[in-house]
């Protein structure tokens, strides 16, 4: 069974920063892209960042220079470095992960979420 558990969020000030975490457990043969996405209240889920398998980043314009993605290969572990928050990021902030098990057909994964909110 492979999952995927997110961490880091919280409230934040405008200007701060925060670090999500998501790690990936279970029977995983190879995990291709990763990435972060939000979902505001009354509004549609968003890409936020990506990695794609050659390891090209991309960036919702929203979050260019501001946010950064990274992995961690050995420990199954994508993070979302957010700095210069703004009150517009608040959202739940969803990873996914595009991941092959051992014996099962690839497919993407979710984490379960983690509410971030930026106030004063």
């Amino acid at each position: 069974q492979v999952q995927l558990v997110e961490s880091g969020g919280g409230l934040v000030q405008p200007g701060g920063s925060l670090r999500l975490s998501c790690a990936a457990s279970g029977s995983i043969f190879s995990i291709y892209s990763v990435g972060w996405y939000r979902q505001a209240p009354g509004k549609q889920r968003e890409l936020v960042a990506v990695i794609i398998s050659s390891g090209v980043t991309n960036y919702a314009d929203s979050v260019k220079g501001r946010f950064t993605i990274t992995r961690d290969n050995a420990k199954n572990t994508m993070y979302l470095q957010m700095n210069t928050l703004k009150p517009e990021d608040t959202a739940v902030y969803y990873c996914y992960a595009r991941i092959k098990p051992l014996q099962a057909p690839s497919r993407d994964y979710w984490g379960q979420g983690t509410q971030v909110t930026v106030s004063s």
